[in-house]
């Protein structure tokens, strides 16, 4: 696919640009869109801007955010009709682009017909096409498909924040209106002239439209912590084994900063354990599994008693090193052949007992698990990749792995759905219908800097969204939920969350290790 030709074409759409934009134009014109948002420099002259989708490719082609084999055309066409039919007197000009290199050359050919201003939207995670567009001075939109392209977007904003670029604005929103909205800035912008801060206006527009705090009000948590000292009394007496590698030189760190052994294993190990465990035990557990779940939907009888063998594989290797906590470098482990089933159920097995499974051999989020689950007396936390949605004031904390003990082995268990890990629809993963209307603490221990980062919200949601991660736990931020933008690129994307108001434990425990807590809200 010849991605940068558009010279006739519409990357994103079969039209021509004539025919698009006569098509485009003859539609009704949205209520939040009145005639001259994009005002043009003279007469006869219309306000140029490039609509570039960052992406991999029109179809998924392999396990990512959303999943494989995921159609972005109908997502690209809907938005380049909108903005079409809301913005008549533009002249919209839609591209794909899958790397610096591709935007790179979307600059060299608008340097030959300049361009007003440009919409990033990012669809894939880790693509950086639009720091190479912002480089170019003329105002940015970025937008997030959330779900698709949210831990760029995240990362790649706080980073644009801290550097304050002015000609970047954003759009964190599942509202098809908001972005309609902020693109009312490029015609503020180029009003103003040049030296406008194309980013205070996109931002004033954002924050506006983002609603107010809800009821923040939460239901009663008969939480029960350990003192600081008892706290790191039991994470020194914690060991957590590392499988197939991940983050490395952090271990030092964690041991010399927190007190918690990191034991290095080979998937071998592992592999060998799941292949030794018991068949019986492991039907057994599978069909515990296959009988409690509210729902079992495109995972095998088959996949899960290889899924339980997998949980009995980490128990044996768990108590043959005398560890509580276990991570496991998942993904790399599965497509290199080195495992033989997803350990996302045992995982939430090891949580629903009390013990710490953990996803994607990230070390740093498995030693915040043991310590907060060493705090609170044994409620698990979960590593998620968060999405934030400014339409509902919400964070969403994504993963296809929780415990749905939220409060501890032994209290009551919410339900649960097992589908397929959802980036590469295999194997069996576990949707938690996470309990509502409690206060969560989100966390995560960064032994290298000394710092706990912190923030708190009220559970409001479980989305059952398709894309993307299948448990979806939506909060309500306590706080600023602007200011929840601003440390992803210094501390990536992971974030640790367990149930109950840890604010003042969370500070006694940073008091304890000589640490300070930065509160991201």
């Amino acid at each position: 696919m010849k991605r940068q030709q558009e010279s006739t074409v519409c990357a994103a759409c079969p039209l021509s640009r004539r025919r698009f934009l006569a098509a485009a134009s003859a539609g009704a014109l949205g209520a939040l869109a009145p005639r001259g948002l994009f005002p043009g420099g003279g007469q006869g002259e219309k306000t140029r801007i490039r609509v570039i989708y960052a992406l991999h490719a029109v179809t998924q082609p392999g396990p990512d955010w959303p999943n494989v084999g995921f159609n972005f055309q109908p997502v690209m066409d809907g938005i380049t009709t909108t903005l079409a039919r809301n913005f008549p007197e533009c002249e919209l000009i839609s591209t794909m682009a899958k790397g610096p290199e591709e935007a790179q050359k979307i600059l060299a050919a608008d340097a030959s017909s300049p361009v007003d201003g440009y919409v990033v939207c990012q669809l894939n995670c880790w693509n950086q096409v639009v720091q190479t567009i912002a480089a170019s001075g003329k105002p940015t939109l970025y937008v997030d498909f959330q779900y698709g392209g949210s831990g760029g977007f995240l990362v790649y904003t706080a980073a644009f924040l801290r550097k304050k670029t002015p000609n970047l604005g954003f759009v964190a929103s599942s509202r098809m209106e908001d972005l309609v909205a902020a693109c009312r800035a490029f015609g503020q912008a180029k009003k103003a002239g040049p030296g406008n801060d194309f980013g205070a206006l996109v931002a004033s527009i954002r924050q506006s439209a983002t609603p107010g705090p809800g009821d923040l009000a939460v239901r009663t948590d008969n939480l029960s912590v350990l003192s600081a000292d008892e706290c790191l009394r039991k994470m020194k007496e914690s060991k957590i084994l590392a499988v197939g590698g991940g983050w490395p030189g952090i271990a030092p760190a964690i041991m010399d900063g927190m007190g918690i052994e990191v034991i290095n294993v080979p998937f071998a190990e592992v592999n060998e354990a799941w292949a030794a465990a018991d068949k019986e035990d492991a039907k057994a557990i599978a069909d515990r599994w296959h009988k409690t779940a509210a729902k079992v939907e495109g995972v095998s009888m088959e996949t899960l008693v290889t899924s339980a063998a997998m949980y009995l594989g980490q128990k044996a290797v768990l108590r043959k090193h005398g560890a509580n906590a276990i991570t496991i470098n998942c993904l790399g482990g599965f497509y290199g052949g080195h495992i033989h089933a997803y350990p996302c159920l045992g995982f939430h097995e090891l949580l629903n007992e009390g013990l710490i499974g953990a996803c994607e051999c990230d070390v740093r989020s498995t030693a915040t698990m043991v310590a907060m689950t060493a705090l609170t007396q044994g409620r698990p936390g979960y590593i998620s990749d968060p999405v934030i949605d400014t339409a509902s004031r919400q964070i969403i904390y994504a993963h296809c792995v929780a415990s749905n003990r939220a409060f501890g082995p032994g209290c009551p268990a919410n339900p649960i759905e097992i589908l397929t890990h959802s980036e590469d629809r295999q194997g069996a993963s576990v949707r938690s219908l996470l309990p509502l209307g409690y206060m969560t603490s989100t966390v995560e221990f960064s032994p290298e800097r000394k710092t706990i980062l912190f923030h708190q919200g009220k559970t409001v949601a479980n989305s059952p969204d398709d894309r993307a991660c299948r448990t979806k736990l939506a909060v309500e931020p306590i706080g600023d939920i602007e200011k929840l933008f601003a440390e992803w690129d210094e501390w990536g994307w992971h974030r640790v969350t367990v149930y109950g108001d840890l604010k003042e434990p969370v500070n006694a425990l940073a008091d304890a290790l000589g640490w300070r807590v930065l509160e991201e809200a």
